[in-house]
C-alpha cells in the first residue's frame, strides 16, 4: 500500500488491527525475553550474577529514552515511515545482541533494543487514528492486548528456543521476525498523518516536562507506576536465579510467565472499576496484594506452587494497579494522551531498571531471602503512600 495512502479513508479490518497487536507483541518481548536468559548470558561472557542485573536495566533506559525522544515524533511525522524504521533498527540491534562478544557491547547493544522498542507506543496510536470512533476503543483494546500477550509469553518463548539454540538464538529469531513485521507492515499499513496542530519537536518535548512538573494526578500515578514496576522487576529479573540454582532448564524457568495470565485477566476488570469512581480504592486493594504476594515467593526453596501463587498475585496486583494508573490518567484528556503516557511510562521504566540492577546484586549478596524483602518493602512503600494521599485528601 502506498505511504501516500490517506488515513481518513482508510477502513480499519481485523486483519491489520491483529497485525498491529502481533507487532506489538514481539515488540515488548524483546524487552522482556532477556529475564530467564540472565544466567546464560553470564556464565557466556563470563560475568558475576550480581552484575547480570544490568541487561535489563540497560534495556529499561533504552526504553525511557525512547519514550522521551522518539515517541513525540509520531505527532510531527509519518507514523508509518516512522514504525517501519524503528522496526528495521530494532532488528540491528537484536542481531548486535547477538553477536555480542564483550559485556560493553551487550549492553550496548540491549540499550538500543529498548530504544526502538517504544515503537509499541506508536502502534497503539496509529491504531487509534486509523479506526473509526466507533471501532476506537476495541482497536485500541486489541493491540493493547498484544502488549500483554507478549509480555507474558517472551520469557516462555525465549526459554524454549534458548533450550533448543541457546540464548543468541533467541534474538537471531527475534531478529528475523521483526523484519517480517516490517514487510507486512509496509504491505498492509497506510500512512497516519499528525491530526490538529502541528508543534515543534523541542516544543513537544517541553510540553512533557511540563506535564511532569505541575499536573498533580500524573506525579502520583508517575510514583505508582515507578514503585509497582520496580517490584516487578525485583521479582521477574532475580527469579531465574533461585530457578536455575534449583536445575530448571530455561523452558521450565518460562513457565512461570504463564501464571501471569491471571494479571492480563484482572486488567479490564481494574479498567471498568475505574471507570465507575473506584479507581482509588482498586488501587489500594492491589497494592495491598502485592505487599503480601512477597511471602508466598520467599518459599521457593521448599515449594514451586508456592512461587507459582506469589507470582500470580504480584501480576494480578500490577496489572490492576497500572491499568487503573492508565484510566485515570486519560479520562477527558484524549487530546494530550500520548505525552501523558509517555511520561508515565517514563516512571515506569525508571522503576523497571532500578528494580533489575538492584535485585540482582541483593542475591549476590545476600541471597533470596533479601530480595524477597526488597521486593516487600517496595511494595509495602507503595501501599504506604496510597495511604498518605488517602489522609491528605
Amino acid at each position: 500500500m502506498s505511504s501516500a495512502h490517506d488515513a481518513s479513508s482508510f477502513q480499519l479490518t481485523r486483519g491489520l488491527t491483529l497485525l498491529l497487536a502481533a507487532a506489538c507483541a514481539l515488540a515488548v518481548a524483546t524487552v522482556y525475553c532477556a529475564q530467564p536468559l540472565l544466567e546464560s548470558m553470564a556464565q557466556s561472557l563470563g560475568v558475576p550474577s550480581r552484575q547480570v542485573g544490568w541487561v535489563v536495566g540497560a534495556t529499561q533506559a533504552g526504553y525511557a529514552l525512547g519514550l522521551l525522544l522518539i515517541v513525540p515524533l509520531g505527532d510531527l511525522l509519518d507514523r508509518k515511515r516512522l514504525i517501519l524504521a524503528q522496526l528495521l533498527l530494532s532488528a540491528l540491534a537484536l542481531v548486535a545482541v547477538g553477536l555480542a562478544q564483550h559485556w560493553a557491547a551487550l549492553l550496548a547493544a540491549m540499550g538500543m533494543v529498548g530504544l526502538m522498542a517504544v515503537v509499541v507506543q506508536l502502534m497503539v496510536a496509529q491504531a487509534a487514528t486509523l479506526a473509526t470512533p466507533a471501532q476506537q476503543g476495541q482497536a485500541v483494546g486489541t493491540v493493547t492486548s498484544g502488549i500483554v500477550v507478549g509480555i507474558l509469553l517472551a520469557r516462555l518463548v525465549a526459554g524454549v528456543v534458548a533450550d533448543l539454540a541457546g540464548w543468541r538464538g533467541v534474538y537471531f529469531a527475534a531478529a528475523g521476525l521483526a523484519l517480517l513485521m516490517v514487510v507486512l507492515l509496509g504491505w498492509r499499513m497506510p500512512s497516519a498523518r499528525p491530526l490538529g496542530q502541528r508543534q515543534h519537536y523541542r516544543a513537544l518535548l517541553r510540553s512533557m516536562a511540563v506535564l511532569l512538573r505541575d499536573d498533580r494526578l500524573l506525579r502520583q500515578r508517575g510514583v505508582f507506576a515507578l514503585l509497582i514496576f520496580a517490584a516487578f522487576s525485583v521479582l521477574w529479573s532475580s527469579m531465574v536465579l533461585p530457578l536455575s540454582a534449583l536445575q530448571l532448564t530455561h523452558t521450565q524457568i518460562g513457565l512461570f510467565g504463564l501464571a501471569g495470565v491471571a494479571g492480563a485477566l484482572a486488567a479490564s476488570r481494574a479498567g471498568r472499576l475505574a471507570d465507575r469512581g473506584l479507581g482509588q480504592r482498586t488501587t489500594g486493594l492491589a497494592l495491598g496484594l502485592l505487599t503480601l504476594s512477597w511471602l508466598p515467593s520467599l518459599f521457593v526453596g521448599q515449594s514451586l506452587l508456592a512461587l507459582v501463587a506469589g507470582v500470580v498475585m504480584l501480576d494480578l496486583a500490577v496489572q490492576a494497579v497500572h491499568v487503573t494508573n492508565q484510566s485515570l490518567l486519560l479520562a477527558g484528556r484524549a487530546e494530550m494522551a500520548s505525552r501523558l503516557i509517555g511520561a508515565y511510562m517514563c516512571c515506569y521504566s525508571v522503576g523497571s531498571g532500578a528494580g533489575a540492577v538492584t535485585a540482582s546484586w541483593v542475591y549476590g549478596a545476600w541471597g533470596w531471602g533479601a530480595v524477597c524483602g526488597l521486593g516487600a518493602g517496595v511494595s509495602a512503600l507503595a501501599w504506604g503512600y496510597w495511604w498518605w494521599l488517602q489522609r491528605q485528601g
